[in-house]
């Protein structure tokens, strides 16, 4: 009879050094996230456990300048000697090996202790000191010094990635509240003259603007969050339009056709309400007859699409590229605000694309990618 092929079985993982560097990796995998949040007291208790793993000596702590933030280990006695050690260390810059005589066990434990050596390494950030590493051992041998000073480089390397994160929510927090003060003056006294208008021949109608006005500004000056979606961004889209509407009449003309796939797409607050009002103020505003605004949404793929377009007056495409490089001296409401966020979470790849001319219109093109680290709303 004859015998079938047996099924191959992967039996072999790899060599004992690649075993090890994967657990290394992963270990490193899950100390990260805590301290992408920075260098605080809830973050060196998520991570410690992790780096400990990572370090293999009988404890180690993480504090910062002055004060101890965690501990993981054996010899927690020694505990409240890591402020003293931090501060001695720091005097001398670079990472530092405290010898037994400077580790006296506070509970007569000299003999079963494994706490009689330490090393201690810095944790910088921009060349900063921000905290320390220690490393507690029987003795500190070059092994144990060589791996502590690696671990708190790896770990001063993630604490900086979150200042930058810091760092670049404050830009665009500080970003949308320019962007705000730039639009809310002119469009304010706008809707406000028009719902006047309508106060005495049509009072209804200007109860119901003055709602939507609310609707709009209370989106507009929300504090928090710095993406929502692209449903809640066109919604408040609308409300813009129907009080321009209620200032321009049959003059302003709009379409908007969305996508349904793209709604829940997460995008950046006050993204695209400023590309409408650039197309309003500077396409048709000036506009004898005024004009038609287009807003279309579009699914392709991981992308989604979204296109602003006007038949008004255009624009110089040197004015436009000015705008784009940041010259704050001309008056393109939002246009160079809105690229700079966009480069800012996406890559210069995803910044405004932009087609004008005198006299031929414009249209603003926007590719976000459905998903995108750290991009939710």
């Amino acid at each position: 009879m004859a015998r079938l092929p047996r099924p191959w079985r992967r039996t072999h993982l790899g060599s004992d050094a690649d075993r090890a560097t994967f657990r290394t990796l992963h270990t490193a995998s899950l100390a990260a996230p805590a301290l992408r949040a920075g260098l605080t007291r809830d973050s060196a208790e998520r991570s410690v456990k992790h780096l400990h793993a990572l370090l293999g000596s009988p404890a180690i702590a993480l504090s910062d300048t002055a004060d101890l933030l965690a501990w993981d280990g054996a010899g927690q006695h020694h505990a409240g000697q890591v402020p003293g050690l931090a501060t001695e260390a720091l005097a001398r810059s670079g990472t530092q090996v405290v010898a037994r005589r400077e580790l006296p066990c506070a509970e007569g434990q000299q003999g079963s202790c494994p706490v009689r050596a330490a090393v201690i390494s810095p944790l910088v950030v921009e060349d900063r000191v921000i905290g320390t590493l220690q490393v507690f051992g029987p003795f500190a041998s070059a092994g144990l010094v060589r791996a502590a000073d690696e671990v708190a480089r790896w770990v001063s390397g993630q604490l900086e990635l979150a200042e930058l994160d810091t760092s670049r929510t404050r830009l665009m927090e500080a970003e949308v509240r320019a962007l705000r003060a730039q639009i809310s003056p002119h469009f304010v006294y706008n809707s406000l003259g028009a719902i006047a208008s309508f106060v005495r021949t049509d009072p209804d109608r200007a109860r119901e603007l003055l709602l939507e006005f609310a609707d709009f500004t209370r989106y507009s000056f929300r504090r928090h969050g710095e993406f929502t979606t692209l449903a809640e961004e066109l919604r408040s889209v609308e409300r813009y339009l129907l009080l321009e509407q209620a200032r321009f009449g049959d003059r302003l003309r709009v379409t908007l056709s969305v996508a349904p796939e793209v709604l829940s797409v997460a995008v950046p607050f006050l993204c695209i309400q400023p590309l409408v009002e650039n197309a309003v103020r500077h396409g048709l505003e000036s506009a004898e007859g005024g004009g038609h605004i287009r807003i279309v949404a579009i699914d392709q793929g991981q992308e989604c699409v979204i296109e602003v377009e006007d038949d008004g007056a255009g624009e110089d495409p040197e004015h436009i590229r000015r705008v784009l490089a940041g010259d704050q001296s001309l008056d393109s409401v939002g246009l160079g605000n809105v690229d700079g966020r966009l480069r800012a979470v996406y890559g210069d790849d995803h910044g405004l694309v932009v087609e004008t001319a005198p006299g031929a219109g414009t249209k603003v093109v926007v590719r976000l990618p459905k998903f995108a680290p750290g991009v939710h709303a």
